[in-house]
């Protein structure tokens, strides 16, 4: 039986990466196989993109962007995140392809209709996306009592802070991108979720897995 693929999106400071650990750690608690990944990233390879496309000091035209990241999700997808689902695991991803249409589409610019061609040919969209909202001024705020600047951070395999050219695009960049977000959950509601990630860390993960829980408890017994 072929597994679930459920994806975790929304911008910086929303909560992404804690949200995907616990629910892979819950939904491993109840009994399933989870395979739990990140992009850009999964593999050597892609994780090789990864550093030249967050640290590297490059000047990329959103289109060239957009490829390098479906390049690495070809490999993620390819070398875990098919074979995970085809053996009947949970895959539960911190990003995926619609970050790409609300980073280079609408952050930067890029030919949405490119970057929807290019994930119709990678043919592989999760069951479930869970878009994690929060308005700016509070996703600065939990950054800011991290000690660190809105939208300059990230977390090296080390622990250590480093830049990322991403988070460094500043307010008007995450402002687009959040748009995008919202406006990719509004277009394709049977996927997306969009769920308030305001509160505690428990709060939010409870959200998220009461949402998990219901969407495929029911679709088990219809």
């Amino acid at each position: 039986m072929r597994g679930r693929f459920i994806t975790i999106e929304g911008i910086e400071g929303v909560g992404k990466t804690t949200q995907a650990r616990l629910l892979a750690r819950a939904l491993e608690q109840s009994g399933s196989v989870v395979c739990l990944t990140r992009e850009p990233g999964g593999t050597p390879e892609a994780e090789a993109l990864r550093t030249v496309l967050l640290r590297g000091a490059f000047d990329w035209s959103p289109r060239a962007e957009a490829l390098l990241h479906f390049a690495a999700r070809a490999e993620h997808v390819d070398r875990v995140i098919a074979p995970a689902l085809a053996r009947g695991e949970w895959v539960v991803s911190d990003r995926y392809s619609d970050s790409t249409m609300a980073y280079q589409g609408y952050g930067q610019g890029s030919d949405r209709r490119f970057i929807a061609g290019l994930r119709r040919l990678l043919g592989l969209d999760p069951d479930l996306t869970i878009i994690l909202d929060l308005p700016l001024d509070v996703a600065r705020t939990r950054l800011a009592g991290r000690g660190l600047p809105l939208f300059e951070r990230i977390e090296t395999p080390a622990g250590a802070a480093e830049r990322d050219r991403y988070e460094a695009l500043g307010h008007d960049f995450f402002a687009r991108a959040r748009e995008g977000f919202l406006e990719v959950a509004a277009s394709e509601p049977e996927r997306c979720l969009i769920l308030d990630s305001t509160g505690t860390i428990a709060a939010v993960h409870d959200r998220i897995f009461a949402a998990v829980t219901e969407r495929f408890v029911v679709a088990a017994t219809q």
